[in-house]
């Protein structure tokens, strides 16, 4: 069994729904990269199934990339901190609009996790996480 296929075998389909979700965002070339788990999976030595997709996209280019989204039947739901996509899999896909993140795409890499090519936090901004935000 490839890492794909078990990916897909513990998602219920989610290698499809994240293929799908990295395709869309290439095709329209748009500034983005994964973080939390995914990236996670491509900095560590044992990388696990995750459920959860967490990524950041240029927010300029947001309402145009969920078009092609819908389109290809992801749903999604609108938070103060994030827009959460459902497509068929069990994937909980969350695009975090945080100021905080908006600097990591121009930092990212290119990466295979899972069997899936796509683009990862770097290291330091996978190993920092979410940013410490005075109050």
């Amino acid at each position: 069994m490839t890492l794909r296929q078990f990916y897909d075998w513990q998602t219920a389909g989610g290698a499809g729904d994240v293929s799908t979700l990295v395709r869309i965002l290439e095709e329209r070339a748009v500034p983005w990269c994964m973080i939390g788990g995914l990236a996670v999976n491509h900095w560590a030595n044992e990388p696990m199934a995750t459920a959860d997709v967490d990524l950041v996209i240029a927010t300029d280019r947001l309402d145009s990339c969920l078009e092609a989204l819908a389109a290809a039947r992801f749903t999604a739901t609108n938070f103060e901190w994030s827009l959460n996509l459902k497509g068929r899999s069990t994937v909980s896909i969350q695009i975090s609009t945080e100021d905080c993140y908006h600097s990591y795409p121009e930092r990212a890499v290119p990466a295979d996790v899972h069997g899936i090519l796509m683009r990862v936090a770097s290291l330091e901004d996978t190993l920092q996480g979410k940013p410490k935000t005075p109050h």
